[in-house]
């Protein structure tokens, strides 16, 4: 009867900890008003609103720049304030500010960074709470102004191809964008093939699709806003281009 009692004592503790942290990592209390952020290079700096969506807590909000590896960088983009208190359902903003060796950036390609957003919760007067400091990260591009004005209609995503060896296959992206895939499946808004994990393709670059297909793939990019479209390839022999009429149709 003692162990049971004790044992009762230490497992009540323990589900409460599980429950209370379960309920802490399905909504981050501040985000960012978007997905994804094009810094251009004739911008000084862009804006970016901090909202807090907790109907009674203020927030602090601590934000970041980190480079393509995940190091936190102050150059050559920082984020000014990095620290901020927004008050319950009350929005915040902060600028993210090219510095003066953003200037080394490659001129001829896109580079990629993330910003960072980490919500500290206030500290609780309720004895035995765990409280946890959710962090949103996005990607954010910073695109020189030697590449073209981007076209709606004829995204760069379309020039991207697929070779073809077997069952795999290899995609290639021959622009000077960034191209960001988030699924791929044997047709249109399909379920991911087995093994997939998004790929985040720097310009000019190529990568295996690592997952065996029998048929053409259909993948999906994300665009500047956030939008997850497709792309419908047709093939001749190995070599497979996307079909932008029926990538168009959605």
């Amino acid at each position: 009867m003692y162990t049971q009692t004790n044992t009762a004592k230490m497992v009540a503790p323990a589900l409460a900890l599980l429950v209370t942290a379960a309920s802490f990592t399905t909504h981050a209390s501040v985000t960012p008003d978007r997905t994804r952020l094009i810094f251009k290079e004739s911008d000084k700096s862009i804006s970016v609103t901090l909202r807090n969506n907790d109907p009674k807590l203020p927030y602090l909000a601590q934000s970041w720049i980190e480079d393509e590896k995940g190091n936190k960088i102050s150059s050559p983009l920082t984020v000014l304030p990095p620290v901020q208190r927004i008050d319950a359902m009350m929005n915040g903003q902060v600028k993210v500010q090219g510095m003066p060796d953003i200037s080394k950036l490659p001129a001829d390609r896109e580079s990629m960074f993330y910003f960072n957003v980490r919500e500290i919760p206030p500290k609780s007067n309720k004895p035995n709470t765990l409280q946890i400091a959710l962090q949103t990260r996005i990607k954010l591009f910073w695109r020189p102004k030697a590449l073209a004005e981007i076209n709606m209609r004829e995204p760069w995503q379309h020039k991207v191809t697929l070779t073809r060896n077997g069952q795999t296959f290899t995609v290639n992206n021959p622009t000077p964008y960034y191209v960001i895939l988030s699924n791929a499946s044997t047709q249109k808004n399909g379920n991911p093939a087995a093994g997939f994990t998004p790929l985040v393709m720097p310009p000019k670059t190529s990568a295996p699709l690592n997952v065996k297909m029998d048929s053409v793939p259909v993948l999906t990019y994300v665009n500047d806003y956030g939008a997850r479209l497709s792309l419908i390839f047709k093939c001749n022999g190995n070599s497979c281009q996307v079909d932008a009429e029926q990538s168009r149709k959605g």
